[in-house]
């Protein structure tokens, strides 16, 4: 029966068998939290050297060895105290090599790759102490397993993705959409990141757990270059929710498209970068309310700052979507030529040859800004999201954040609805 020494001692004529005999006196192992150490002593140091006075090298995993519930985020490093590096090789569970680059020194390895979440991964390591003496060691560890994930989606705020390398109005709101609910809101909104050329100040928004929306404190200037990124792979977002992702999208800022709607001239007039280029007439909402099974209906146009949502050609309208039945006294279901949206609810500056006889003198629809047939398909092509229509002097209640009012907020209101607070 071979007792524990005698193994001990075959493992190490196995090892070093081949090594001339005056040198191996003793063999010595080391264990650090960061994994073994494997050092070999000269007996010309005397039986009670340091390993570090032997020339091994002195070699830190991290994380520890065994460790467990790793985030895969954490900074994973092999480096040599002592000694240098000659080989490192780190594999998952699946035997999947993890690319990795060396310091020029040879003294510093890390992965060049994301990690997975509830993965194992073993590292193997070779290194060369100061006097040529070469030594092997294991470690291993795992990542944690969350017990939900959550993705990004960046939109307008028609909820439309952004395309990566698309042109917008000088009024675009990001939004960073979440697909479940976020408890920790400050965690998540350090890991949101816009960034403009030229730079301007911007803040985030939440308007609910799963969107915050991101807007500078005033309109973009044309050219404007945008990226916005939600680096959240990896971090923890409250309750054992983890990012499951990260996320980037970059896009432009087009010409400045701002509409002024005024009620009281009944007049549209559109500037293009600052100049006027054409003046619609229209008709607004005509205003009041429709009481409709206790529910009271407004047919007002709200003032406020709207943008583009998007467009349509043509559009089927129905006053159902809104409350209002399409066989009740002023219900309606029709179909509409170019259409442009600029509320979640429904508002457009659209065509509707049935009230030219009204626009420029009478407000006349439900809510919409009616235009004559040719200036509604010169809007509509003229337009693109993220368009500023500021409505002025309509009456009736203002325009809510809900309805696509992200620019009616003053800079101090929008700066409030952070999550994450300015350091006092």
């Amino acid at each position: 029966m071979m007792t524990k020494n005698s193994a001990a001692l075959r493992a190490q004529r196995t090892l070093f068998g081949s090594w001339p005999r005056r040198l191996l006196v003793a063999a010595v192992v080391l264990v650090a939290a960061s994994g073994v150490v494997l050092a070999v002593h000269d007996d010309r140091l005397g039986s009670d050297a340091s390993s570090k006075d032997s020339g091994a090298a002195q070699v830190t995993i991290t994380p520890s060895a065994e460790a467990r519930n790793v985030d895969p985020v954490a900074p994973v490093l092999v480096k040599a105290d002592a000694g240098t590096l000659t080989d490192v090789r780190m594999v998952n569970d699946s035997g999947k090599q993890i690319d990795g680059v060396m310091t020029p020194d040879n003294t510093a390895w890390k992965p060049t790759t994301p990690l997975g979440y509830g993965r194992t991964y073993r590292l193997e390591v070779t290194s060369r102490g100061s006097k040529g003496i070469v030594a092997k060691q294991e470690s291993s560890f795992s990542t944690l397993q969350p017990s939900n994930q959550t993705k990004v989606s960046f939109t307008t705020t028609s909820e439309a993705a952004l395309h990566d390398g698309g042109t917008y109005g000088v009024g675009t709101v990001v939004v960073a959409h979440f697909d479940e609910k976020i408890t920790d809101r400050a965690a998540a909104e350090r890991q949101l990141k816009v960034t403009t050329n030229p730079a301007v100040q911007g803040s985030w928004f939440w308007v609910d757990g799963q969107n915050a929306h991101w807007r500078p404190e005033r309109y973009y200037a044309p050219g404007t270059t945008v990226s916005a990124e939600a680096n959240i792979y990896g971090i923890a977002l409250g309750d054992g929710l983890f990012g499951q992702d990260d996320t980037k999208v970059s896009f432009r800022i087009g010409d400045a498209h701002v509409s002024v709607a005024d009620d009281s001239t009944h007049q549209v007039s559109v500037f293009d970068n600052g100049a006027l280029v054409r003046a619609m007439p229209t008709s607004m909402g005509m205003g009041g309310t429709e009481n409709v099974g206790g529910h009271a209906i407004s047919l007002w146009t709200p003032s406020g700052i709207y943008t583009v949502l998007s467009k349509g050609n043509p559009v089927v309208m129905d006053s159902s979507t809104f409350g209002l039945p399409k066989n009740s006294r002023l219900g309606y279901r029709e179909t509409i030529n170019y259409a442009t949206k600029i509320s979640t609810d429904g508002i457009y500056l659209h065509q509707l040859d049935a009230t030219v006889w009204a626009q420029g003198h009478q407000d006349t629809s439900h809510g919409c800004l009616n235009l004559n047939a040719d200036n509604a398909k010169w809007f509509y092509d003229f337009s693109v999201p993220g368009d500023v229509v500021e409505v002025r002097n309509s009456g009736g209640p203002p325009l809510q954040l809900a309805q696509n009012g992200d620019w009616t907020l003053s800079w101090d209101q929008w700066r409030k609805g952070s999550a994450v607070k300015p350091a006092s």
